[in-house]
Parts: structure tokens; C-alpha cells; sequence
């Protein structure tokens, strides 16, 4: 028996050092007899959002420091994207080789702290798919609105119990968009450490208040990322170089009010290595005036000033320290992006459709089968300049949509030529510059604001065009009441888009613009 465990245990080594002459081997290969022909050719076709990405242009610029992947591209510049996919194709023939399956979802873990609770005092968790080696940490706030008294949350409870108790959550998760692991949909943060932070405070992840004999509910928001982050020092991110803290939606509010938080907890506790940055995705919400006034009975027809102040009073809710004291006894400003982000002391990167369906859905706009009437049409319009004139992007697309960054198709989605997933990169890369050039600074010092450029590397992406969907990049609308696939011209003429009017006001033909809707040029 002995003997034969030997032989066996040598084979297996045997078939091990195989695998990695043929790994060896096929990375010094000659690059041209690597290199593939040609390389598809970009497609600015809306893809439905069931349908697998395409892929995006090849990255161009290497990609440098400790953070970067550990194989050098500059042979392969050209046809990133393709290389990519044989290391893929690679790997997997290589599979027999692996003593272990490569488990690519992400395992769920409940706190070790069962003080710090969902709403119903079910134990809060997190799901992880460590990657070892790699000193680079994401992690995902979800998203879902919110509950601001005892009747919303009641009705909340009954229909969205997943969002409020931990009871029914899954095993595993797979991670789709900047938390997938495959490096094709996810070609610069694929091979991380991926952490998703399951939402179940109903606080927009602020609130630090514990459920009692005299309250219905917990609200710990705050104090579940702050326990999720303490369990993963002992994982290793206390050897990390990068924390991208991510959300969407609620989730990406969840960011703004948390990112300095995470910072300030790893800074206090030794770990002044950890680049502390904040990725926010749908979560740039105005406090502006609704296109109809309705009362406050419940969460979606209630303006978003009115459903804020309530909330954070019922969840004792919790803000960065420096918008606080710039809005003594109205702290619920903090709750939009473009009051708290200039306080913010930590890198951002803000993300924001400029036609924010739930943005609309709180502002009494329902985009229903019936046209849209001239009233509600010049609001939209007026929505995509209110957002401009006060963001603070990186990335907003002239699109009607809500969240991105964990869709399928997110590489798919462009602002003047690039893709989301490029724009993240060249901030990476700008930060990791400025980092090199500030050395001698603290864990703030990333200069959030006035990142040096980085020539054919563009950071600050905002559409120019005028209406919902005039990106032709745009993913699918579908009519809500038939589910059929709508064209851009038939979505636009379904939201009372006069085309004669339209083309008189940018000062061209009519037929020249009907051109440039059907077909995307």
C-alpha cells in the first residue's frame, strides 16, 4: 500500500511539473505565434441584458506598481482582451493538474459578533471568495431601498423579508460584473479578494441602533461593515495594499456615509498600508422637488428629503464625522452624494446614470405604457441637467437605467469611447501615481480631487448629449407593460420625443438625427 501511495504521489508530481513546462513553455513562446489576428470589431449595438458581454477594446497601457497582475502584457498590448482569454482557455486545460476544483462562488459566513444583527436580530454576514496572494480587497455593499417607521418597515418585512433577515439567504453567490472572476467580464479586478456585504438594515447602511424589548427592529448598518471588516484582518486584509469599499444604489450611498468610517477603523488599529478607496454606483440621489407632491405613507411615493429625515431619527443613523459638523441638526444631508462627497476625505469614484430610474420612481415619475406627457418629459430632461450641474462623476451615462457595476453587460456600456471597466483602471492607475508622488504622506493624502491625469487614460466621463438614451451604448428598455424590446427612436418617441422640434434645437436636419438614433453614429 505504501509503495503504491509513492508511485502515485509521484506520478501526480510528475503530471504537476508537465502542467507547469507547459505553462512555461506556451508564456515564451514567440509573441507573434501567440498573438491572435485581427480582433473583433466594436459593436455600439445595445445587448440585452440576458446576453453574455461582449468584448470591450484592448487595453493599451500596462499596468504598473503592487497592485498590478503579476504577468507582463506589453507583448500583447494590442489584443489584450483575446490574451486574456487564453490564459483563461489555458488554465482549464490545465485543470487535471490542480489537486483542488477552483471554486469560483463566493461562501457565505456569518459574524462571529452575534450582537451585530439584520433587522429581525437574525446574525448579519458577509459571503467571500478569497483570492491568496493577490493584496487586493473589494467589497460590496447591496443595495434595496429602505423602511423609515414602523409601518414601512412592517410592509417591508412581509414582502422583502430577504432584505431585513438573514433566515433564507443562500450557501454560495456567485459574483457577476466587478465581482466576477472571470477575468473577460472583469478584466482588472477579477483575480481579487471578493467580499459581498448582504443588505439586511433597511439604513442605507448607516444605523447603529441594536433591536431591544422596546424596538421592533435593529438597525446596524454601520456596524455590520465595521465587523465585517474586523473578521477579514484575520483573512488577510491586513497584509492588503487596496480596499475598494463598492456599492449600488442604496449600497452606493452606503459608500459615501461609510468609506472615511473604514479608513479611520484600519488607520486607529495599525494598518496605515491599506489604500482605502470608495467605488459608489446609482447612489447619487437629489433632494430635489417631485414632479408630483404625494404624502409620505410609504417608501416609494415619499419625496426623498422627507423619507431621509425620518429615517435616519428611526434608525439612529450615522455620518462621516466632517459633514456632520458641516450640517449640525440636519445630518440627513449627508445622505446625498453631492453635499457629502466635498467632506469626504478618502479616494471616490462615483458611477450615476444620468436618467436614474429610481431617482424618477421617488421624483412621481412612473415610466409605465402610457406616453409620457410634455410636463413629465421636460422634468426628465431637466433630471439630466440638475445631475450634471451637481455630480461629482467619473462615469454618467445618458441612459435610463438604475445600477451597473455587477450587471453582466457593464463592459458593454461606453462614455465617449470608454468603458466603465477602463475608467476604473486609469483611476487606479492615476491614484497609484499620485501615491508614488505623495509617499511621504498618510493614508488621506490620495488628493481626491485633482488626480494628475494620465494622457489617453480619461478619468472624468459625463455624457454631453440631451435626453434618455442618446448614448447609443445604452442597455435594452423593454416596454413595462408588454416586456417587448423597444428601439431607442421608439423608447424616445414613447416619451413624447418630437424629433422635428429636438433637431431644430441642436441645429440640424431631422433626417440626420433620425439617423444618428436608428443606428448609433
Amino acid at each position: 500500500m505504501q509503495s503504491r501511495c509513492v508511485v502515485r504521489s509521484a506520478a501526480g508530481l510528475s503530471a504537476v511539473r508537465s502542467c507547469l513546462l507547459l505553462l512555461v513553455i506556451h508564456m515564451s513562446a514567440p509573441v507573434e505565434a501567440r498573438r491572435v489576428r485581427g480582433g473583433r470589431a466594436h459593436t455600439r449595438r445595445v445587448v440585452q441584458q440576458h446576453q453574455q458581454p461582449q468584448q470591450t477594446p484592448a487595453y493599451r497601457e500596462r499596468v504598473e506598481g503592487p497592485e498590478s497582475f503579476p504577468l507582463d502584457f506589453t507583448a500583447v498590448e494590442s489584443n489584450m482582451d483575446n490574451f486574456m482569454v487564453q490564459i483563461k482557455n489555458l488554465a482549464q486545460s490545465l485543470y487535471p493538474c490542480s489537486a483542488q476544483k477552483l471554486d469560483q462562488d463566493m461562501k457565505l459566513h456569518f459574524l462571529k459578533n452575534e450582537s451585530v444583527t439584520c433587522n429581525d436580530g437574525s446574525p448579519a454576514g458577509y459571503y467571500i471568495k478569497e483570492s491568496k496572494g493577490s493584496k487586493r480587497w473589494l467589497l460590496f455593499l447591496e443595495g434595496g431601498w429602505y423602511c423609515f417607521n414602523r409601518q414601512t418597515c412592517d410592509s417591508r418585512y412581509e414582502t422583502m423579508r430577504r432584505l431585513m433577515s438573514s433566515t433564507m439567504w443562500p450557501q454560495t453567490r456567485t459574483g457577476t460584473g466587478i465581482l466576477s472572476p472571470q477575468p473577460e467580464e472583469n478584466p482588472h479586478w477579477w483575480n481579487a479578494n471578493m467580499v459581498f456585504i448582504p443588505y439586511c438594515s433597511s439604513d442605507v447602511w448607516s444605523g447603529v441602533t441594536p433591536k431591544t424589548d422596546h424596538s421592533d427592529y435593529a438597525f446596524m448598518g454601520s456596524l455590520i461593515i465595521k465587523e465585517v471588516v474586523n473578521e477579514l484582518l484575520t483573512k488577510g486584509l491586513d497584509n492588503a495594499k487596496v480596499l475598494l469599499l463598492a456599492g449600488s444604489s442604496a449600497g452606493g450611498t452606503g459608500v459615501l456615509l461609510n468609506v472615511d468610517h473604514v479608513a479611520e477603523q484600519l488607520e486607529s488599529q495599525g494598518y496605515t498600508g491599506v489604500q482605502v478607496r470608495g467605488l459608489a454606483d446609482s447612489g447619487w440621489f437629489l433632494d430635489n422637488k417631485q414632479y408630483k407632491f404625494t404624502d409620505c405613507l410609504d417608501t416609494i411615493s415619499c419625496a426623498p428629503t422627507e423619507a431621509i429625515k425620518r429615517g435616519i431619527r428611526y434608525w439612529g443613523g450615522l455620518v462621516p464625522e466632517s459633514c456632520r459638523q458641516a450640517h449640525v441638526g440636519e445630518e440627513w444631508n449627508c445622505f446625498f452624494g453631492y453635499k457629502v462627497y466635498p467632506t469626504l476625505k478618502s479616494p471616490m469614484f462615483v458611477v450615476q446614470w444620468l436618467f436614474d430610474e429610481a431617482q424618477l420612481t421617488v421624483d412621481n415619475i412612473h415610466l409605465t405604457g402610457q406616453p409620457v406627457h410634455e410636463g413629465q418629459w421636460r422634468y426628465i430632461q431637466n433630471l439630466g441637467q440638475e445631475l450634471r450641474s451637481t455630480l461629482q462623476a467619473m462615469f454618467a451615462p445618458a441612459c435610463l437605467s438604475h445600477e451597473l457595476i455587477t450587471r453582466t453587460y457593464w463592459m458593454d456600456i461606453q462614455v465617449k469611447g470608454t468603458s466603465l471597466p477602463r475608467a476604473l483602471h486609469c483611476w487606479d492607475r492615476s491614484l497609484q501615481d499620485n501615491l508614488h508622488i505623495n509617499s511621504s504622506h498618510g493614508n488621506h493624502s490620495h488628493h481626491k480631487h485633482r488626480t494628475p491625469p494620465i494622457r489617453g487614460c480619461p478619468v472624468h466621463l459625463i455624457d454631453s448629449c440631451p435626453w434618455p438614451h442618446c448614448n447609443p451604448s445604452c442597455p435594452t428598455i423593454r416596454d413595462q407593460l408588454t416586456g417587448q424590446e423597444m428601439s431607442v427612436i421608439q423608447f424616445l418617441k414613447h416619451m413624447g420625443f418630437d424629433v422635428q422640434k429636438m433637431a431644430q434645437q441642436q441645429g440640424m436636419d431631422p433626417r440626420k438625427l433620425l439617423g444618428i438614433l436608428n443606428n448609433g453614429n
